[in-house]
C-alpha cells in the first residue's frame, strides 16, 4: 500500500543522494551527475524526483527508474561478476542455460580470448 507513497519515495531519494555524497564525496558526486554521457540519466532522475514531490509518484517512479538505469547501467557487469562469487547465487548465474542471457543483459563481453 505504501510502496508509491510520495513521502516515502521522496525520503528515499534524499537519503540515496546523501548516501552517494557521503560515499564518494561532494565533488565526485557533482562530476558524476554532470558528465556529458550521463546527462540524460541525470535529467530523468531529477525529473522523477520533481514528479514525486508534486504527488505524481507512479509516473515519477517510472521516469526515475529510467534515470537510474542511465546513470548506473555501466555497473551491471560489475554487479553480476560480484554476484557470481557468492556461493549459491553464483552457481545459478553461472549455469550454462542462464549465463548467456545474464551476460547479454549485463553487457558482459564473453568472446574467447
Amino acid at each position: 500500500m505504501a510502496f508509491f507513497d510520495s513521502a516515502f519515495l521522496a525520503l528515499g531519494n534524499i537519503l540515496f543522494v546523501i548516501g552517494l555524497i557521503l560515499i564518494i564525496g561532494p565533488q565526485r558526486t557533482v562530476t558524476f551527475f554532470t558528465r556529458p554521457t550521463k546527462m540524460r540519466g541525470t535529467l530523468c532522475f531529477c525529473t522523477g524526483i520533481l514528479l514525486i514531490l508534486a504527488k505524481r509518484s507512479f509516473i515519477g517512479f517510472i521516469i526515475e527508474c529510467f534515470g537510474i538505469l542511465g546513470l548506473f547501467g555501466d555497473f551491471f557487469g560489475t554487479i553480476v561478476q560480484f554476484l557470481r562469487s557468492i556461493p549459491y547465487i553464483g552457481d545459478i548465474l553461472s549455469h550454462p542455460i542462464i549465463a548467456p542471457t545474464i551476460d547479454r543483459l549485463a553487457g558482459i563481453n564473453t568472446l574467447p580470448v
